[in-house]
């Protein structure tokens, strides 16, 4: 009997070792995936700021382009009444120069006709 009684305390012994090792197995991947989470939230943060980074310098490159075209538009619109002013002076200088008339009533019994 004593014998029985020596085999059931070891196999219980053993069942013991057993949860107690499988516990802290256990206990050991959760705190292996605790560790790969956090990971994963810290990269997750980098690329965060990294895109925000990103949208800013894209940002900061459309205004840029954007105030460009502003003052592109502003100087071919600068451009244009400079030169429509340049021809306004072109036309007034034909009527006031008494020459071109004669100048050009000149150059039209010159063509053959």
């Amino acid at each position: 009997m004593a014998i029985v009684i020596v085999v059931v305390v070891v196999a219980l012994l053993l069942v013991a070792v057993v949860v107690i090792a499988s516990s802290h197995q256990r206990e050991s991947r959760l705190e292996e995936r605790r560790i790969q989470a956090e990971d994963s939230r810290a990269q997750a943060r980098e690329r965060q700021l990294e895109a925000q980074r990103q949208q800013a310098e894209a940002d900061e490159a459309a205004a840029r382009a954007k105030r460009e075209a502003v003052i592109a538009e502003q100087q071919a619109g600068a451009a244009r009444r400079t030169r429509s002013e340049a021809t306004e002076f072109e036309d007034r200088a034909r009527e006031l120069d008494p020459d071109s008339e004669a100048e050009a009533e000149r150059a039209e019994t010159d063509s053959p006709a």
